[in-house]
């Protein structure tokens, strides 16, 4: 099996048969409250985490066990990492203990040489670069409300992070049109940007880089935002609230929007900065279907790494 790295790692089907499974697995938890597919079964997990969490951890805790799997968590300060070991070193002992890690980073190489070197399916759960786990999670809320992502517009408002990064690749891969706006030097990778470039030419999607968020947010179906300053940033705290003052999600911004545009944020929130409380509250947000998918994308994930009808292909 392939490390799920990077949101470039999976196709345009293997999308939908992410969600489609997820769907499906959804109905029988909340229907029965358990899932009877144990694609997991006899499969230990390791989650290797050097930043804090509270919905990444939680969800693939709870999914790996709803599919009658087993997790040790690794936090990195309890581990020879913190004494100076190298990664690729702690990477080929735990793939000989383990099926698969979940690794939430700081340096994307980090997650690079843990896959390389375990030899066992790594997936990024977070790395500076990219968070390609929670588009996942992020679409298969938008296609569960509206069954389509193709031409589907979505505007991102705020810093150009992983999150812009990997919206911007899924996007690409999914005919969605990515509106992003940013202040000048904080504008998404441009190695990433040029990617989904790339990809966009062959599926139609429509990619827009603003320094205006009215100019993205016009007829966007969806507002999506997230916080100015990400774990590692605090020093440029400061600095960050000056420059993105005026990148906030409010009712405003959502005059600009559809009608019925839908408000997303992958949380945590930092209401009065990035997004009001009105509106993460109000009617227009699905926050919270957004955050609870956190776990049913991870479901997904695991079933389709591990399940045997995938013949072991990410």
């Amino acid at each position: 099996m392939k490390s799920f790295l990077s949101v470039s790692d999976i196709s345009k089907q293997d999308f939908y048969k992410i969600f489609e499974r997820a769907y499906i697995l959804k109905n029988k938890m909340k229907k029965n409250n358990e899932i009877d597919d144990k694609s997991l079964n006899n499969k230990i997990i390791g989650l290797l985490f050097e930043k804090p969490s509270t919905r990444t951890r939680t969800s693939f805790q709870v999914a790996v066990q709803r599919l009658g799997g087993e997790v040790v968590y690794l936090p990195s300060n309890e581990l020879q990492l913190s004494r100076g070991e190298p990664i690729k070193d702690t990477a080929r002992i735990l793939g000989g203990y383990m099926d698969s890690i979940i690794a939430r980073v700081y340096a994307h190489d980090t997650v690079t040489k843990l896959s390389n070197y375990s030899n066992i399916p790594v997936v990024n759960g977070l790395s500076d670069l990219e968070h390609p786990t929670q588009i996942v999670c992020d679409f298969f809320t938008i296609w569960e409300l509206e069954n389509k992502l193709e031409n589907t517009n979505l505007a991102y408002i705020g810093d150009g992070n992983n999150i812009c990064n990997s919206l911007l690749l899924g996007g690409a891969l999914t005919g969605m049109n990515i509106s992003v706006a940013c202040p000048m030097n904080y504008q998404p990778d441009k190695s990433i940007l040029a990617d989904a470039r790339k990809i966009s030419e062959k599926t139609g999607s429509q990619l827009e880089i603003y320094e205006e968020p009215e100019d993205a947010a016009k007829n966007a179906d969806i507002l999506y935002t997230d916080v100015w300053v990400s774990m590692g940033e605090e020093k440029e705290r400061e600095k960050r609230l000056k420059i993105f003052k005026r990148y906030q999600i409010n009712n405003d911004l959502l005059k600009v929007a559809k009608k019925d545009a839908k408000v997303m944020h992958c949380l945590p929130a930092h209401r009065g900065l990035e997004i009001t409380d009105e509106v993460i509250e109000g009617p227009h947000s699905i926050v919270w279907q957004q955050g609870e998918n956190k776990l049913f994308g991870a479901i997904g994930i695991l079933d389709f790494m591990f399940n045997s009808y995938n013949n072991g292909r990410l």
